[in-house]
This record gives C-alpha cells, structure tokens and sequence, in this order.
C-alpha cells in the first residue's frame, strides 16, 4: 500500500505528519521541502493512495496541468467553492476520476495542534463507504475518525464556516462580546443549514463534526487564519494588507463571493454572508453590523 500528500502547506504537513505515526507517507509539492519522505510529484502520482491538500482556488488548473489519473484513490483535505465558476470540489474532481474513488476529509482540526498530536475529530465523507472506511484507517489514534456518505453536507459546511469565522472575527474585533459572537456562530449554523439544505445535504451534518464542530473551532480562535481576516478588518486594516501579512490562503474571502453568487442565482436567504461580501469590498464593519441586526 503506497500513501502520498500533495501539497505541503501547515495542512498538508499535519496530514502527512499524523499518518506517519502508523505508515509509511510521501509528500510532494510545487516547492521543494526539507521534509521526511519528500518525493517529486511524478512519484507521488504513483502511489495508490493520494491525499490532496491543494487550496480550493487552483485545484482545477493543477488537475488539468499536472495531474494524470492511474486508478489512484483520492482523499480531498480542501475545503471551499471555486469562485470562478461556483463549482463545489466534489464537481471539479468527478470531471478527472469517478466519484467512487473520491472521498472528502472534514472537522475541527486545526494544523498546529495536529502536529503536536493533540486529539481531534475528523470525518472522511464519500459516496464509497469502503473507500472511505480504508482512508479513516491511516489516521493515528490521536485522531478519531468517522466516516459519512454526505459529500455536499460536508463539502457545503467546510466552505461555509470559513465565511462565519470572518463574520466572528469582526465581531471580536468590534469588542462586540461573548453573547455577540454566540448569537452570531448560532444564526450563522442555521444560515448554513438553509444554504445547503438546498443542494440536498443532510440534517444530521450540520450538527455534527464537520457542520457545528468546525464552526464553533474556526469561528473562536485566533488559529483561524479567517477568523484573523475578520479581527484585523474590524481594526481597520486592509484586505490587501491582511493578506500580505498572513501569508497563507484564507479560503473565506474567495468562499465569500462563490456563495454570495449562488445565494443570488438560487434566492437562499443568506444575510451574514452578504455583509462579509461588503466588508470585504470595503464597508464599515460597524455599518455592515448595524445592518445585520436591522
């Protein structure tokens, strides 16, 4: 059994990391690294088992420009929409492989406390089961897995919830309080559940790991790196800037507008998703708040 990560961001490292504790795993990425089993990415496209955790954003191009389907099976770490297109992952992968071979890691699981092997919670979502059941069987004991045939619930609550982290990072920011900000993760859950209701995900998602259990993580703790985008938007710094600093994708501000579109084109009530859009593009935090709650 031959096992390898793409992508060697912190996620990808953590990934790799947690499942060398019980096997042996390459990694591979665009840059090269000084890391344990590092391989070139022809080599790694030769293992049987690929772990893919390439930002949401360039996954379709690197399909098309590097990647070449041998009957591998796929576990996807991303989570997010194509903002070009409005394209959940599970879409643009199933035009490259068939959805049995694909399966979609979910849950609260921060990358830092990964590597430190800290306990967590995660799900591997896929349409087969067994498929998804082999990939639950690589991760170490420090990280309880359970598996789910809800692809889209998954999917639709991975990219949501990094839109609600920038909400609640503006709420912290504001110095808005702990009621706030539970009123807010609270209303967003229920925004998130009308959202994907609406592409046929499941109830029992929402509530779970991947649906509340990474939103309440993502959305209250300075460890999100879009919770950050929205503290530092409440203090009146820049899009522009806050990127720059933080120097790694936050998934949300893409995620935003995808949603937002989709929203439009379907009529979902979506009205914290829609302030994060204005921040985004500039309106007062404190402004777009007062709207909010009107």
């Amino acid at each position: 059994m031959s096992i390898a990560v793409i992508g060697a961001g912190k996620w990808g490292q953590a990934i790799h990391f947690a499942i060398q504790e019980n096997f042996i795993c390459k990694i591979s990425s665009r840059k090269i690294r000084k890391i344990r089993n590092f391989v070139c990415l022809s080599e790694a496209l030769e293992c049987e088992y690929l772990i893919i955790a390439l930002p949401a954003q360039i996954v379709r191009v690197w399909l098309k420009e590097k990647f070449v389907y041998k009957n591998q099976k796929i576990l996807v770490a991303a989570k997010g929409i194509e903002k070009t297109t409005g394209a959940f992952l599970n879409d643009i992968y199933r035009e490259f492989m068939p959805i049995e071979n694909l399966a979609f890691l979910s849950g609260p699981s921060f990358a830092t406390e990964v590597m430190k092997s800290l306990p967590t919670c995660v799900v591997v979502n896929s349409k087969n089961l067994k498929l998804a059941d082999k990939f639950a069987s690589f991760f170490p004991d420090f990280i309880k897995t359970y598996t789910s045939d809800d692809v889209i619930g998954a999917e639709i609550c991975g990219a949501y919830k990094n839109v609600l982290a920038i909400a609640s990072g503006i709420c912290d920011g504001l110095e808005l309080g702990n009621n706030a900000r539970a009123s807010l993760i609270s209303r967003g859950l229920v925004e998130m559940r009308r959202f994907g209701k609406f592409f046929g995900a499941k109830d029992k998602t929402f509530l779970g790991l991947s649906g509340a259990g990474d939103l309440f993580l993502t959305a209250s703790s300075k460890l999100s790196r879009n919770y950050r985008v929205g503290f530092s938007l409440a203090n009146g710094k820049s899009l522009d800037e806050i990127l720059e600093k933080l120097g790694e994708v936050a998934e949300g501000v893409f995620t935003t507008q995808a949603i937002l579109e989709l929203a439009k084109k379907h009529e979902i009530y979506t009205p914290i998703v829609n302030e994060v859009a204005f921040v985004l593009k500039g309106k007062s935090p404190k402004l777009s708040l007062k709207d909010l709650l009107s």
